[in-house]
């Protein structure tokens, strides 16, 4: 039986729940921002697949494949079990590592002509996007979340792509402002972080501030803890600079 010829289509803030895929290639396909929850594949051919994105569980041949991603990434990256930290003095100890890691990551992009770092790679933000970006996470969830302000943001920071508007959040992705911009703009966001950090106790780590007011990220009428936010945000800061070294080493070899 021959396929129907459809390649190339292109679908876009379509729900799809419940849907029925058989004897459909996808090959060479692309998914972006799509939800993947209780989905069953079989009788799958599956080769020269990558998947980046929050993965809960994936049982692959009958075994969830999830903790033994986790384990080799905390093999490879020796740093990462400590952006997951269960005390206060883990926070702080965290955000040590990051803007030491943060730091080096910035001194490899700046040997980079500025232009280059409004590129993007593979459709992916570009290097101040992602400054941008990050700026807007640690606004939302510790200017926001933890310390109540119910509109922290800068006009440059940018949330995720798929965010629908609000009102009073920014979402100018085509913002091009200058590195050093960028940079004055996340390192003021990460002195909100560090603040908080730096005065937090065990005791407050789980104690659930005021519902949020007003429209924004996190959604109004949300009630968080301290300990929620900023795990939020060191996971953020993780993989953000993951990507962003990643990237980084393709501009520099396109460049070389």
């Amino acid at each position: 039986m021959d396929l129907e010829d459809q390649q190339g289509t292109q679908l876009e803030n379509v729900d799809m729940t419940g849907s029925r895929f058989t004897r459909v290639d996808f090959t060479g396909a692309t998914f972006r921002a799509v939800a993947l929850q209780d989905v069953v594949m079989r009788d799958v051919e599956v080769s020269g697949t990558t998947i980046d994105g929050e993965i809960g569980s994936l049982v692959v041949n009958g075994i969830d494949v999830v903790p033994l991603v986790e384990a080799e990434l905390d093999r490879r990256h020796p740093e990462r079990p400590l952006f997951r930290p269960t005390d206060a003095d883990g926070f702080r100890a965290a955000w040590d590592v990051n803007e030491r890691l943060w730091a080096d990551t910035v001194a490899r992009a700046r040997w980079l002509p500025e232009e280059r770092l409004h590129e993007s790679v593979l459709e992916e933000w570009s290097f101040v996007q992602t400054l941008r970006h990050l700026a807007f996470a640690s606004e939302s969830w510790v200017g926001r979340g933890v310390l109540g302000d119910p509109s922290p943001w800068h006009p440059l920071s940018l949330p995720w792509d798929q965010m629908e508007p609000r009102d009073g959040v920014p979402h100018d992705r085509d913002a091009r402002p200058t590195l050093d911009d960028a940079l004055a703009l996340r390192l003021r966001a990460m002195a909100l972080v560090r603040t908080v950090v730096e005065g937090l106790t065990d005791q407050q780590l789980d104690v659930p501030g005021e519902p949020l007011r007003g429209p924004g990220w996190p959604d109004e009428g949300e009630v968080l803890t301290p300990r929620q936010c900023l795990r939020v945000v060191l996971n953020e800061e993780w993989w953000h600079r993951r990507y962003a070294e990643r990237d980084l080493a393709v501009l520099e070899r396109d460049g070389a």
